[in-house]
Protein backbone atom coordinates (compact mmCIF):
# COMPACT_ATOMS: atom_id res chain seq x y z
CA UNK A 1 0.00 0.00 0.00
CA UNK A 2 2.83 2.33 0.90
CA UNK A 3 4.60 1.42 -2.33
CA UNK A 4 1.43 2.18 -4.34
CA UNK A 5 1.04 5.56 -2.64
CA UNK A 6 4.66 6.41 -3.39
CA UNK A 7 4.21 5.39 -7.03
CA UNK A 8 1.06 7.49 -7.33
CA UNK A 9 2.86 10.55 -5.91
CA UNK A 10 5.70 10.00 -8.40
CA UNK A 11 3.31 9.77 -11.33
CA UNK A 12 1.49 12.89 -10.19
CA UNK A 13 4.79 14.75 -9.97
CA UNK A 14 5.69 13.71 -13.54
CA UNK A 15 2.28 14.81 -14.85
CA UNK A 16 2.55 18.17 -13.13
CA UNK A 17 6.03 18.68 -14.54
CA UNK A 18 4.92 17.81 -18.08
CA UNK A 19 1.92 20.09 -17.67
CA UNK A 20 4.16 22.93 -16.55
CA UNK A 21 6.38 22.43 -19.58
CA UNK A 22 3.30 22.53 -21.82
CA UNK A 23 2.10 25.79 -20.27
CA UNK A 24 5.57 27.30 -20.56
CA UNK A 25 5.80 26.19 -24.22
CA UNK A 26 2.41 27.71 -25.00
CA UNK A 27 3.36 30.93 -23.26
CA UNK A 28 6.61 31.22 -25.22
CA UNK A 29 5.03 30.56 -28.64
CA UNK A 30 5.01 33.69 -30.79
CA UNK A 31 2.45 35.06 -33.24
CA UNK A 32 4.27 36.52 -36.25
CA UNK A 33 2.43 38.91 -38.55
CA UNK A 34 3.84 38.82 -42.09
CA UNK A 35 2.82 40.77 -45.17
CA UNK A 36 4.09 39.48 -48.51
CA UNK A 37 3.80 40.74 -52.04
CA UNK A 38 2.38 38.51 -54.76
CA UNK A 39 5.56 37.02 -56.19
CA UNK A 40 6.42 35.19 -52.96
CA UNK A 41 2.82 34.62 -51.86
CA UNK A 42 2.28 31.14 -53.31
CA UNK A 43 5.51 29.82 -51.82
CA UNK A 44 4.82 31.45 -48.46
CA UNK A 45 1.32 29.98 -48.18
CA UNK A 46 2.91 26.53 -48.43
CA UNK A 47 5.92 27.30 -46.24
CA UNK A 48 4.10 28.96 -43.34
CA UNK A 49 2.35 25.77 -42.11
CA UNK A 50 5.64 23.86 -42.32
CA UNK A 51 7.32 26.51 -40.18
CA UNK A 52 4.44 26.55 -37.68
CA UNK A 53 4.70 22.79 -37.21
CA UNK A 54 8.47 22.98 -36.67
CA UNK A 55 8.51 26.00 -34.37
CA UNK A 56 5.23 26.02 -32.51
CA UNK A 57 4.82 29.66 -33.52
CA UNK A 58 1.79 30.98 -35.39
CA UNK A 59 2.08 32.91 -38.66
CA UNK A 60 -0.57 35.42 -39.68
CA UNK A 61 -0.36 36.13 -43.42
CA UNK A 62 -1.36 39.35 -45.17
CA UNK A 63 -0.99 40.25 -48.85
CA UNK A 64 -0.20 43.44 -50.73
CA UNK A 65 1.76 44.66 -53.75
CA UNK A 66 5.37 45.82 -53.30
CA UNK A 67 4.75 49.23 -54.83
CA UNK A 68 2.00 51.59 -55.86
CA UNK A 69 -0.79 53.55 -54.25
CA UNK A 70 -3.59 50.98 -54.35
CA UNK A 71 -5.54 50.76 -51.09
CA UNK A 72 -4.10 47.33 -50.31
CA UNK A 73 -0.49 47.91 -51.40
CA UNK A 74 2.19 47.50 -48.75
CA UNK A 75 3.23 51.20 -48.89
CA UNK A 76 -0.39 52.31 -48.45
CA UNK A 77 -1.07 49.93 -45.58
CA UNK A 78 2.06 50.99 -43.71
CA UNK A 79 1.25 54.66 -44.27
CA UNK A 80 -2.15 54.05 -42.66
CA UNK A 81 -0.51 52.67 -39.53
CA UNK A 82 -0.95 48.93 -40.05
CA UNK A 83 1.77 47.01 -38.26
CA UNK A 84 3.55 43.78 -39.18
CA UNK A 85 6.60 41.91 -37.89
CA UNK A 86 8.09 40.85 -41.23
CA UNK A 87 7.83 42.30 -44.73
CA UNK A 88 8.51 40.18 -47.84
CA UNK A 89 8.65 42.09 -51.11
CA UNK A 90 10.88 43.26 -53.95
CA UNK A 91 14.36 44.03 -52.60
CA UNK A 92 14.42 47.60 -53.94
CA UNK A 93 11.09 48.34 -52.27
CA UNK A 94 12.34 46.83 -49.01
CA UNK A 95 15.39 49.10 -49.18
CA UNK A 96 13.01 52.04 -49.39
CA UNK A 97 11.31 50.97 -46.18
CA UNK A 98 14.71 50.58 -44.49
CA UNK A 99 15.58 54.18 -45.43
CA UNK A 100 12.22 55.38 -44.10
CA UNK A 101 12.76 53.55 -40.80
CA UNK A 102 9.90 51.07 -41.23
CA UNK A 103 12.32 48.13 -41.45
CA UNK A 104 15.32 47.61 -39.17
CA UNK A 105 18.68 48.15 -40.92
CA UNK A 106 20.79 45.02 -41.20
CA UNK A 107 17.81 42.66 -41.43
CA UNK A 108 17.34 42.39 -45.21
CA UNK A 109 17.60 38.78 -46.38
CA UNK A 110 17.24 37.97 -50.08
CA UNK A 111 15.09 34.84 -50.33
CA UNK A 112 14.61 34.25 -54.05
CA UNK A 113 15.10 35.73 -57.50
CA UNK A 114 12.04 36.28 -59.66
CA UNK A 115 11.72 36.74 -63.41
CA UNK A 116 8.99 38.18 -65.63
CA UNK A 117 6.84 36.01 -67.87
CA UNK A 118 3.71 36.13 -70.00
CA UNK A 119 0.46 34.17 -70.10
CA UNK A 120 -2.67 33.91 -72.21
CA UNK A 121 -6.11 32.54 -71.46
CA UNK A 122 -6.22 28.74 -71.42
CA UNK A 123 -6.67 27.41 -74.93
CA UNK A 124 -5.75 30.66 -76.67
CA UNK A 125 -2.92 30.68 -79.23
CA UNK A 126 0.46 31.24 -77.61
CA UNK A 127 2.32 34.18 -79.20
CA UNK A 128 6.06 34.13 -79.82
CA UNK A 129 8.11 36.02 -77.23
CA UNK A 130 11.27 33.94 -77.60
CA UNK A 131 13.40 36.80 -79.00
CA UNK A 132 13.41 40.54 -78.51
CA UNK A 133 12.05 41.12 -82.03
CA UNK A 134 9.37 38.48 -81.54
CA UNK A 135 8.34 40.08 -78.23
CA UNK A 136 8.12 43.48 -79.90
CA UNK A 137 5.93 42.12 -82.71
CA UNK A 138 3.71 40.31 -80.24
CA UNK A 139 3.19 43.49 -78.22
CA UNK A 140 2.34 45.47 -81.34
CA UNK A 141 -0.06 42.78 -82.59
CA UNK A 142 -1.86 42.27 -79.27
CA UNK A 143 -5.29 43.87 -79.04
CA UNK A 144 -4.98 44.22 -75.27
CA UNK A 145 -2.13 43.79 -72.77
CA UNK A 146 -2.29 43.67 -68.97
CA UNK A 147 0.64 44.29 -66.65
CA UNK A 148 1.19 44.61 -62.92
CA UNK A 149 1.08 47.80 -60.89
CA UNK A 150 4.00 46.45 -58.86
CA UNK A 151 7.69 45.71 -59.58
CA UNK A 152 7.40 43.89 -62.92
CA UNK A 153 4.87 46.33 -64.31
CA UNK A 154 6.95 49.31 -63.25
CA UNK A 155 9.85 47.91 -65.25
CA UNK A 156 7.69 47.23 -68.30
CA UNK A 157 5.96 50.61 -68.35
CA UNK A 158 8.97 52.79 -67.50
CA UNK A 159 11.78 50.93 -69.26
CA UNK A 160 10.96 47.95 -71.46
CA UNK A 161 8.19 49.42 -73.62
CA UNK A 162 10.38 52.43 -74.38
CA UNK A 163 13.41 50.22 -75.11
CA UNK A 164 11.36 48.14 -77.56
CA UNK A 165 9.90 51.20 -79.25
CA UNK A 166 6.30 50.26 -78.44
CA UNK A 167 5.55 52.83 -75.73
CA UNK A 168 3.08 54.85 -77.82
CA UNK A 169 1.17 51.72 -78.86
CA UNK A 170 1.07 50.52 -75.26
CA UNK A 171 -0.64 53.75 -74.21
CA UNK A 172 -3.58 52.55 -76.32
CA UNK A 173 -3.63 48.82 -75.69
CA UNK A 174 -1.92 48.17 -72.34
CA UNK A 175 -3.55 48.43 -68.93
CA UNK A 176 -2.02 48.52 -65.46
CA UNK A 177 -3.77 46.14 -63.06
CA UNK A 178 -4.31 47.18 -59.44
CA UNK A 179 -5.25 45.08 -56.41
CA UNK A 180 -5.40 41.71 -58.17
CA UNK A 181 -3.14 39.46 -60.17
CA UNK A 182 -2.73 40.01 -63.87
CA UNK A 183 -3.46 36.32 -64.46
CA UNK A 184 -6.96 36.68 -63.03
CA UNK A 185 -7.71 39.38 -65.59
CA UNK A 186 -6.38 37.17 -68.40
CA UNK A 187 -8.32 34.12 -67.18
CA UNK A 188 -11.56 36.15 -67.32
CA UNK A 189 -10.79 37.13 -70.91
CA UNK A 190 -10.51 40.84 -70.12
CA UNK A 191 -7.09 41.11 -71.79
CA UNK A 192 -5.38 39.06 -74.45
CA UNK A 193 -1.84 38.94 -73.07
CA UNK A 194 -0.56 39.42 -69.53
CA UNK A 195 2.86 40.04 -68.00
CA UNK A 196 3.86 39.55 -64.36
CA UNK A 197 6.34 37.67 -62.19
CA UNK A 198 6.41 34.03 -63.28
CA UNK A 199 5.44 32.83 -59.80
CA UNK A 200 2.28 34.94 -59.92
CA UNK A 201 1.21 33.59 -63.30
CA UNK A 202 1.78 29.84 -62.97
CA UNK A 203 -0.26 29.62 -59.77
CA UNK A 204 -3.52 30.75 -61.41
CA UNK A 205 -5.99 28.37 -63.04
CA UNK A 206 -7.38 29.18 -66.44
CA UNK A 207 -4.06 30.30 -67.97
CA UNK A 208 -1.51 28.91 -70.38
CA UNK A 209 1.99 30.07 -69.55
CA UNK A 210 3.76 31.41 -72.64
CA UNK A 211 7.24 31.70 -71.13
CA UNK A 212 9.73 34.17 -69.74
CA UNK A 213 10.58 37.31 -71.68
CA UNK A 214 13.98 37.11 -73.46
CA UNK A 215 17.14 37.22 -71.36
CA UNK A 216 18.38 40.31 -73.21
CA UNK A 217 15.50 42.37 -71.80
CA UNK A 218 14.70 40.32 -68.69
CA UNK A 219 14.70 41.88 -65.25
CA UNK A 220 15.59 39.53 -62.42
CA UNK A 221 14.22 40.86 -59.14
CA UNK A 222 15.31 39.63 -55.71
CA UNK A 223 12.46 39.22 -53.27
CA UNK A 224 13.59 39.88 -49.74
CA UNK A 225 12.44 39.70 -46.14
CA UNK A 226 13.09 42.24 -43.42
CA UNK A 227 12.21 42.69 -39.75
CA UNK A 228 10.08 45.75 -39.08
CA UNK A 229 11.11 48.44 -36.61
CA UNK A 230 8.03 47.76 -34.44
CA UNK A 231 8.38 43.96 -34.37
CA UNK A 232 6.85 42.32 -31.30
CA UNK A 233 9.20 39.32 -31.07
CA UNK A 234 12.47 39.99 -32.88
CA UNK A 235 13.89 36.50 -32.33
CA UNK A 236 10.77 34.81 -33.69
CA UNK A 237 10.82 37.06 -36.76
CA UNK A 238 14.47 36.21 -37.41
CA UNK A 239 13.75 32.52 -36.87
CA UNK A 240 11.03 32.60 -39.52
CA UNK A 241 13.28 34.39 -42.03
CA UNK A 242 16.06 31.88 -41.40
CA UNK A 243 13.63 29.08 -42.21
CA UNK A 244 12.50 30.78 -45.43
CA UNK A 245 16.16 31.09 -46.51
CA UNK A 246 17.00 27.48 -45.59
CA UNK A 247 17.63 24.47 -47.85
CA UNK A 248 14.40 22.97 -46.51
CA UNK A 249 12.35 25.82 -48.00
CA UNK A 250 14.20 25.86 -51.34
CA UNK A 251 12.26 23.08 -53.17
CA UNK A 252 8.91 24.74 -52.51
CA UNK A 253 10.24 28.13 -53.61
CA UNK A 254 11.59 26.55 -56.80
CA UNK A 255 8.39 24.66 -57.58
CA UNK A 256 6.28 27.79 -57.23
CA UNK A 257 8.24 29.68 -59.88
CA UNK A 258 11.16 31.40 -58.15
CA UNK A 259 14.86 30.68 -57.78
CA UNK A 260 15.92 30.29 -54.12
CA UNK A 261 19.05 32.15 -53.00
CA UNK A 262 19.84 30.69 -49.53
CA UNK A 263 22.04 33.58 -48.34
CA UNK A 264 24.03 33.97 -45.16
CA UNK A 265 22.11 35.62 -42.36
CA UNK A 266 23.06 39.24 -41.58
CA UNK A 267 22.74 38.81 -37.81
Amino acid sequence: MKQFSTLRRSMLSVLLTVGAWGVAGAASAAEIHVITSGAFATAFKELAPVYEKKSGNTVRIYFGSSMGTAHDSIPTRLSKGETFDVLILAGSALDGFIKKGDVTPGTRVDLANSTIGASVKKGAPKPDISTVEALKKTLLDAKSVAYSASASGTYLSTELFEKLGVAEQMKLTAKKIYSERVGSVIARGEAELGFQQVSELISIDGLDFVGEIPAAVQQTIPFSAGVTSNVKDRQAARDLIEFLASPEAAPIIKRTGMNPIQPKMPW
